[in-house]
């Protein structure tokens, strides 16, 4: 048996010749998960998420706009993506995806999306790259389908997951817990359930005795059903909008605590790849497959 593992090619929309933002990682990331034989069984293709699932998160105007491709030009400067008909298209496949990662983690025990991870959505807009929040469209999913009734979100990506702390401020039955760079984006950083500001150039000891904590005080916190880790690379010590200094193996070690932090208490962890940018495709790729790495050791239940 192998992790399940979410791929759509919708995953991958074209943009301006010399864009930041790294598209085809995804494409990457997704031959070298079959390269090390990781997904034996092959991808689950998702659907793409409904404007009826996409508007318990998010402002329907907003839905509307983006789905027809008629968002004003300030509101498309603030996601920083053109918004076209592909680019739509991908964000509803990425949400999709991040539904179905959730939903075969909780047959599975764990699943990992090969996209996903769009946390500076927030209820009324997009932001940094992220369209629609994939985690909290998943969330308010399975609660409408009775699945679960309680989510915990660890994000180590290393921008701040200001739109899913949005989406559930004041809400009891999702806990939101973000270790990030406290130097980095968002300027604004609205209060998740629980963060953890890093300086820039935090190494790995550093990094990694701050995750534990952050972790333990989390599920001290909280009991959940399923556990979403959105496993952003981009604290990274050589990536482009980084600024703190995890080395390979501290990436590596980082998901190995997280990965038996939640499969060792038998949570079902849904995955999602979060940011790793640069010019280096190859080399963010091989970044997001160790995660993929280590959910492979914890396949079962």
């Amino acid at each position: 048996m192998s992790v399940p593992t979410i791929y759509s090619d919708a995953y991958d929309a074209p943009l301006p010749e010399g864009h930041r933002f790294p598209m085809g990682k995804f494409a990457r990331l997704t031959a070298l998960i079959v390269q090390e034989g990781l997904a034996p069984d092959g991808f689950i293709a998702p659907r793409l998420a409904e404007r009826e699932e996409l508007i318990r998160v998010h402002d329907p105007l907003y839905v509307d706009a983006v789905l027809t491709q008629t968002l004003d030009p300030l509101a498309t400067r603030r996601i920083g993506l053109p918004v076209t008909a592909d680019v739509a298209r991908r964000a509803c496949a990425a949400t999709g995806g991040t539904m179905a990662t959730a939903r075969a983690a909780l047959e599975a025990g764990i699943a990992c999306n090969t996209a996903g991870g769009s946390h500076h959505a927030a209820p009324e807009g997009g932001a940094g790259f992220c369209v629609f929040n994939d985690v909290a469209v998943a969330i308010r999913a399975l609660q409408a389908e009775g699945r679960i009734a309680r989510a915990l979100v660890i994000d180590a990506d290393v921008h701040q997951g200001d739109g899913t702390a949005l989406a559930f401020a004041d809400e009891p039955s999702v806990f939101t817990f973000s270790i990030h760079c406290a130097a980095n984006y968002p300027t604004r950083k609205p209060p998740s359930d629980l963060d953890v500001a890093l300086p820039r150039a935090t190494d790995d000891e550093a990094y990694l005795a701050a995750l534990d904590l952050g972790i333990g005080e989390a599920f001290a916190a909280f009991d959940p059903d399923i556990v979403f880790y959105n496993a952003g690379v981009d604290p990274h010590v050589d990536d482009a909008l980084g600024l703190l200094s995890l080395s390979d193996s501290g990436l590596a070690e980082r998901e190995r605590r997280v990965v038996a932090a939640v499969r060792g208490r038998q949570v079902p962890l849904a995955i999602v790849m979060g940011g790793g940018y640069g010019p280096d495709l190859d080399a963010i790729a091989m970044r997001h497959l160790i995660v993929h790495r280590e959910a492979a050791r914890w396949i079962g239940p």
